[in-house]
C-alpha cells in the first residue's frame, strides 16, 4: 500500500534552502524540494516571481493575522491548500488573490 509514498525519489524529500528578502530583510527558507517545486507553480501562476509571491504572501499574513510563527509550515500548508483547490476543478487554473504590494 505504501510502495507509492514509500518508492519515490529521494530527491523529492530532500531539503533545499533559498534565500530570499522577506520585509526587507535576507532570511534562507529551508523546504523539501517538491515544496519548492509548487511554490514556484504558484507564483508562475500569480505572473508573479518566487521571490516576490514569497514576500507577498509574507505581507499579507502578517496583516492578517498580525504574526507569522512558522512561515515555513505556513508555504507547506499553502502547497496543499493548492493541490486541493486543483483536485477540486482540475479544469480551471487555481486562482489566489494576492495583493502585489508596489
Amino acid at each position: 500500500m505504501c510502495e507509492v509514498f514509500a518508492g519515490q525519489d529521494p530527491a523529492r524529500y530532500r531539503a533545499v534552502n533559498r534565500s530570499v528578502r522577506i520585509a526587507g530583510h535576507s532570511t534562507s527558507i529551508q523546504l523539501e524540494a517538491a515544496f519548492w517545486v509548487l511554490i514556484d507553480e504558484i507564483a508562475a501562476s500569480q505572473s508573479l516571481s518566487t521571490s516576490r509571491f514569497l514576500s507577498t504572501l509574507y505581507d499579507e499574513a502578517l496583516e492578517i493575522n498580525g504574526s507569522v510563527s512558522n512561515f515555513a509550515s505556513l508555504l507547506r500548508t499553502s502547497c496543499l491548500i493548492y493541490l486541493m483547490s486543483k483536485a477540486e476543478n482540475p479544469s480551471e487554473r487555481p486562482h489566489f488573490h494576492i495583493i502585489a504590494a508596489e
